[in-house]
């Protein structure tokens, strides 16, 4: 089942994605951390990161730095209010 999403995601990634260009809030972008996430958690924990990372790209977070998490764990949305710039703390 893996390897059968794996290869969805590489045709996803080499015909539709150029089409599409670049528009995820997230490094890296979410095609591949979905692979990163099936490839380390396998099928069913990896597709819930990638299904949750998918429902946090959108504009009330702030994207940024996200990476595969080294043990399974789902990461909050920070909006970009929350992490702040620092130029507020003196």
């Amino acid at each position: 089942m893996s390897r059968l999403i794996l290869f969805l995601l590489n045709l996803y990634k080499r015909f539709v994605s150029p089409l599409l260009g670049q528009r995820c809030r997230f490094y890296p972008s979410c095609s591949d951390y979905a692979r990163v996430a099936v490839a380390r958690f396998g099928p069913w924990r990896g597709g819930l990161l990638a299904g949750w990372r998918i429902l946090r790209c959108q504009p009330l977070c702030s994207g940024g730095h996200d990476p595969v998490p080294d043990h399974f764990h789902f990461s909050s949305c920070r909006s970009s209010q929350e992490r702040g710039t620092g130029s507020e703390e003196h």
